[in-house]
């Protein structure tokens, strides 16, 4: 297939090789099996409730459960907002820092501290403007992680634990996936900021995926701890806009997925040290057709466990082990901004072996969460709205 498209790009022009290499379907190296959505099975939603829960919020991001019940909510306009009883608190949540609210940025994740019931720390993440003295460009902006506990409707003992360099002025690509590990780590995504380059550079934390211990400090076991000229908090590397992160329920293991470009949206499995390859490997074209990358596989560079084309937009993912869904168990639910749907992801060890597309015209897929009482939570950008997905009885 690559000799194939290396003569297409020699005798057609280049918007004509885009074309066609995305009208393509590519069959992936470890599943055997084809990533185009035409081709998934649609599944019947005959069985299924939706109830909104919530209403009334402005591109909502991220929420969590709290213990008593309430929804904590962020607005990417730089909001963060409590739900009560299926009711939008109309106070605001106070004590937050500046938000850069432009482009794809704002305030993004929002997750609770596994041991929130005696700690009683929230963990948020957010696109920060440029300080005095960070590096990077002026008006710039980067991903930053910080923690705080909640007293009535205000952040208290915020702490800032963490900002990606450099600031940058592209209003794109912000990453923002907050994970807990089994261990104790917390994880954030970063996206490469619309400098596609510096995902492969170790200096610069775009386009990676960064361990932290949950104060903020840097584990002495990261893999790039010790290599000259890295960012010591680099877990992984070669992404390019990680919108999806959520843990294996049994193997403990870390599953993320990010926007590609047209048809090179992928799911990974997030190992240390790994390097996933964006730029220089791709299954994906650019959004003028021009060729990103000849190469869809490189020796040292890790192929996804399945990718998208054409492109999801995937966004927000959640694995299932809610009694209500038996037959779900350790399958993926992934959110789609693209074409407002979820899809199942039937998990078998480290390998999809089939999807079912759910819910057309759901909405805008931002984040999907299982709830404490077993049921599918799902935030939609565009109507403003978090509904509840449980099956009938």
């Amino acid at each position: 297939m690559t000799n194939n498209k290396s003569l297409l790009k020699k005798s057609l022009p280049i918007a004509l090789a885009g074309l066609i290499l995305t009208a393509s379907v590519a069959l992936m190296s470890n599943s055997g099996s084809t990533e185009d959505t035409r081709s998934v099975r649609k599944l019947t939603e005959a069985n299924f409730t939706i109830d909104t829960v919530a209403k009334g919020l402005t591109m909502p991001w991220a929420t969590a459960f709290l213990p008593n019940g309430d929804l904590l909510v962020t607005e990417r306009v730089g909001k963060l907002r409590l739900v009560k009883n299926g009711v939008l608190d109309p106070k605001e949540i106070s004590g937050l820092p500046e938000v850069m609210y432009k482009g794809q940025g704002g305030l993004l994740d929002v997750t609770l501290h596994p041991n929130y019931a005696s700690n009683g720390w929230i963990y948020i993440s957010y696109s920060s403007p440029k300080a005095a003295g960070e590096e990077g460009d002026d008006g710039g902006a980067n991903t930053a992680l910080l923690r705080a506990k909640l007293k009535d409707h205000a952040l208290t003992d915020v702490q800032y634990l963490f900002k990606a360099i450099p600031n940058v002025k592209a209003n794109v690509h912000f990453g923002g996936r907050i994970v807990f590990d089994k261990k104790g780590y917390v994880f954030l995504s970063l996206g490469e900021r619309g400098q596609k380059e510096n995902s492969q550079n170790l200096s610069r934390d775009q386009g990676k995926v960064v361990r932290l211990h949950e104060d903020g400090k840097i584990p002495t076991d990261n893999p790039f701890v010790k290599t000259a000229g890295a960012r010591p908090e680099i877990w992984t590397y070669g992404h390019r806009n990680p919108q999806g992160m959520t843990i294996h329920p049994t193997t403990g293991v870390i599953w993320e997925h990010e926007h590609g470009p047209q048809g090179g949206d992928e799911l990974n499995i997030v190992q240390p040290g790994k390097n996933y390859g964006w730029p220089v490997i791709t299954f994906g074209i650019d959004y003028d057709n021009s060729i990103i990358s000849k190469d869809t596989a490189k020796v040292g560079m890790e192929q996804p466990v399945i990718y998208w084309k054409p492109s999801i937009a995937p966004c927000g993912m959640t694995f299932v082990t809610s009694s209500k869904f038996k037959e779900w168990n350790g399958d993926l639910l992934v959110g789609s901004l693209k074409f407002a749907y979820l899809q199942h992801l039937v998990v078998k060890g480290n390998k999809v072996v089939s999807r079912e597309i759910m819910f057309e015209k759901i909405g805008r897929v931002r984040d999907i969460r299982q709830g404490p009482d077993g049921n599918i939570y799902v935030v939609l950008e565009n109507s403003g709205k978090i509904v509840r997905i449980s099956p009938k009885a």
